[in-house]
């Protein structure tokens, strides 16, 4: 008798499961996100006040992303950048005469993201969308090679970006973020040229008169590592 009991409850348990619904790649959500990103860069300090995408170079790299929830998550970036400026463009003249530079920075950051909607498939309970817009902010390191002195500083990354997951595991999108450093010196790379760390001898403290980079970057990510679904009956 026990094993009669025994064989229909394997039965029951087999048509449960047959009837039971696969969970789709659109139903389920991810941890993580890994892919690369490429773009353009472009250098903002004592050769260029205020001038957007001036002297703009190639960039690119890796991107690492932890989705908390639907709304928030963080994100690890490392990029190589070219930079380079010039103050041929500035009606204002230096001390020193005009001078140009070009260099190669290297970036290691991470930082918060701020979903507007609830990024997901689309659809279901969650009222999830698959396109939005977000914004970020966080902390990063710069390192940039000689040619005249190695430069090593922490930078504070913020910017905005829309993502658009228009598959299932796949997420495009495009970011603007700014890297403010702590340096001074990114735009120094010739010895025999006017030092546009100090061009007029006043010292700055803090973020004043600092040098900064921007990037403007299209990334292609793909989903890893599901979560686990939760019972919602």
């Amino acid at each position: 008798m026990s094993s009669i009991r025994k064989v229909f409850g394997l039965t029951l348990l087999g048509i449960l499961i047959c009837l039971t619904p696969p969970v789709s790649a659109e139903e389920l959500e991810y941890r993580y996100e890994v892919g690369g990103m490429t773009g353009g860069s472009f250098y903002m300090g004592d050769a260029n006040y205020s001038a957007l995408f001036r002297e703009m170079n190639l960039m690119g790299g890796i991107v690492w992303r932890y989705n908390l929830n639907l709304r928030m998550a963080v994100k690890a970036n490392l990029a190589i950048a070219g930079i380079s400026g010039a103050t041929t463009y500035d009606s204002n003249k230096f001390p020193g005469g005009d001078t140009e530079f070009s260099r190669t920075i290297y970036d290691l950051g991470a930082q918060f993201e701020y979903n507007f909607l609830a990024y997901g498939t689309g659809g279901g309970y969650k009222r999830t969308h698959r396109l939005t817009p977000y914004i970020l902010g966080g902390l990063g390191l710069t390192f940039a090679p000689e040619p005249v002195d190695n430069v090593f500083t922490v930078n504070i990354p913020v910017g905005i970006g829309v993502k658009y997951k228009f598959a299932p595991r796949f997420n495009l999108g495009c970011e603007m973020s700014f890297r403010f450093t702590l340096s001074d010196k990114l735009d120094v790379t010739k010895n025999n040229a006017p030092y546009l760390e100090d061009p007029y001898g006043i010292k700055s403290d803090g973020l004043k008169n600092k040098d900064s980079y921007a990037f403007f970057a299209i990334f292609l990510t793909y989903d890893i590592s599901p979560k686990y679904r939760e019972c919602n009956n």
